[in-house]
């Protein structure tokens, strides 16, 4: 009788954990990814050890935006099922969209490793590697998803950025001709071609490439400040400024818009707008060296020698190198009184151009003489 009892409880409790993984599959293929976490939690209560429910529980989290909890269940299972690999893949796409690249990275390169690896993996390996700036990595795994998908301009607009991060412009041009015969229309592929002539100090053939780019779609992210970028580099500030203010119209964060339109500000003597615009380069690129110089100069052409100081501690923290920085901040610490620490600033700027002016010209002698 005791036998008969217990194997009935075995299967009326087989049969409610059924139950709670069929809802838990039927919510989850309705959307409704809350009720499927609800179901599959009871089913994990009942079988703790199931990689396929820890599984099924972690991607009703991840749906739910609940991504530290579901890598935590992901974890779990691959503790039961070392190596499984639809674990692995899952845990691998949870930590690429968490944004936790460095943990993403070695998974990602296993389930690469192979010729079999699917379009989606080989995109996200790209984009992890181009997170963590491992820009030459990151173009060999794009490469390997635009083979599976050529027509996916999106891919090979990411791949013509990574070779571009890794200065390679030949590989740059190659992406170009790829998407124009796809799509000659493309602004993407215009700025990108534009960004790499600039890059080798081509700055006819970048304007053209900008200019195609304005013609093709003029709200493009990067068309008008490309174009200004172009026209500032040779001297033409008014037309410069006429396009990082329609770039920023469009993107107002945009960092190199707002540096390069407060640098034409300054220089004209207006240092009050100049200092808006560079506050708001600094405000969306911390690190921005440039603007944070800049800015400092600004701040004390306004007579703020106090508020000159963070800003280039803070270029100089970024590049000690930076000779102009040092002066200027021997400038500020003079105006405010420390004209001992001041020159002290003043005198290593001194040091460090003329050392960079002797590297320079031992690099020209050396490139005369064959070297």
């Amino acid at each position: 009788m005791l036998l008969f009892v217990t194997a009935a409880a075995a299967v009326r409790a087989q049969e409610t954990l059924q139950t709670f993984l069929v809802h838990g599959s039927e919510a989850l293929h309705a959307g409704d990814n809350a009720a499927a976490e609800r179901a599959f939690r009871r089913a994990l209560d009942m079988r703790p050890s199931s990689v396929e429910i820890l599984n099924d529980l972690a991607i009703s989290l991840a749906r739910q935006g609940k991504t530290a909890e579901a890598i935590g269940f992901y974890e779990r299972a691959l503790k039961f099922k070392p190596g499984d690999p639809p674990t692995e893949r899952n845990l691998a796409v949870a930590f690429y969209r968490a944004g936790r690249y460095r943990q993403a990275r070695p998974l990602l390169r296993q389930l690469t490793a192979t010729g079999t690896a699917d379009f989606q993996l080989l995109e996200m390996a790209g984009l992890t590697a181009f997170a963590l700036d491992r820009y030459p990595e990151s173009a060999a795994y794009l490469e390997r998803a635009s083979q599976l998908q050529p027509a996916d301009i999106a891919t090979l607009d990411m791949l013509g950025k990574a070779y571009m991060r890794a200065k390679d412009y030949k590989s740059v041009a190659s992406v170009f001709e790829r998407i124009m015969r796809i799509n000659p229309d493309a602004a993407s592929a215009h700025v990108m071609m534009g960004t790499a002539y600039d890059g080798m100090s081509r700055e006819e053939e970048a304007r053209s490439e900008f200019e195609a780019a304005r013609a093709a779609d003029p709200r493009y992210l990067g068309v008008h400040s490309g174009l200004g970028v172009i026209y500032w580099k040779t001297g033409d500030d008014q037309r410069a400024a006429v396009e990082f203010r329609t770039e920023l119209a469009n993107y107002p964060a945009d960092p190199v818009s707002n540096c390069l339109l407060g640098e034409i500000l300054a220089k004209q003597d207006q240092p009050a707008a100049a200092v808006v615009y560079l506050r708001a380069a600094v405000a969306a690129n911390p690190n921005y060296k440039e603007a944070l110089y800049e800015l400092g100069k600004a701040e004390i052409d306004l007579g703020h020698p106090k508020d000159a100081v963070a800003p280039l501690r803070k270029a100089i923290s970024l590049d000690a190198e930076y000779y102009k920085a040092h002066f200027v901040l021997g400038t500020a610490l003079r105006e405010l009184g420390l004209k001992e620490e001041g020159l002290r600033e003043q005198r290593l700027s001194a040091r460090i151009q003329k050392r960079a002016d002797e590297n320079a010209a031992k690099a020209v002698s050396a490139e005369g003489n064959g070297h």
